[in-house]
């Protein structure tokens, strides 16, 4: 017997022309004639399974790039997987997305000897960050700029945070949802 995949329903919306060509957050170029999409918090690397739940269109794409920031949304595709699903008119769909290949296992082996941060930006020019940081250090400590080299280009990290523990990075992430504002939990070796 097979165990289930772990699925998500929710909202997905299609990026394209404005970003071709640029860096996605795993630093390969985002190719919006390939089948990838991104994601808030799934690893990099992460293939799953979307399903237009409005025609039933199903297609496998990779997550290579963090998103959508949009609130409400839970996944961003490349224009050829939105237009294989058909929602390239309507700009958004009802998806449901099931996880094909995560390499969860490993993740779950290893989750004792990792530190945990939050994420709450990744930008490409330094001041961006740098104001997204003194807006959140108005309401939390140990907030920094972490620059990050990929792919001969230089992003800046807004960070919050090192936690011991997966159970007190989630309960942070937690209060600073409630802030209003978006979070990723990092698994730091």
């Amino acid at each position: 017997m097979t165990s289930p995949r772990a699925s998500q329903t929710g909202i997905a919306s299609w990026y394209g022309p404005g970003f071709h060509g640029k860096t996605t957050a795993s630093g390969v170029i985002y190719n919006q004639h390939d089948l990838t999409a991104a994601h808030q918090t799934l690893p990099i690397g992460t293939r799953v399974l979307v399903t237009n739940l409005d025609n039933g269109r199903s297609l496998e794409v990779l997550i290579n790039d963090r998103g959508p920031f949009a609130k409400g949304r839970i996944i961003d595709l490349s224009y050829a997987a939105g237009e294989t699903l058909g929602m390239i008119g309507p700009g958004t769909i009802p998806v449901r997305i099931e996880v094909v290949d995560s390499g969860a296992e490993k993740i779950v082996l290893i989750r004792d000897s990792l530190d945990y941060t939050l994420q709450l930006g990744s930008f490409s020019v330094l001041e961006n960050a740098r104001q997204l940081r003194d807006l959140v250090a108005k309401d939390f400590s140990e907030v920094a700029v972490v620059p990050l080299h990929a792919s001969g280009s230089t992003y800046y990290r807004v960070q919050l945070g090192k936690f011991s523990t997966r159970a007190s990075a989630e309960e942070q992430a937690r209060r600073v949802t409630q802030a209003g504002y978006k979070v990723v939990i990092l698994e730091k070796w």
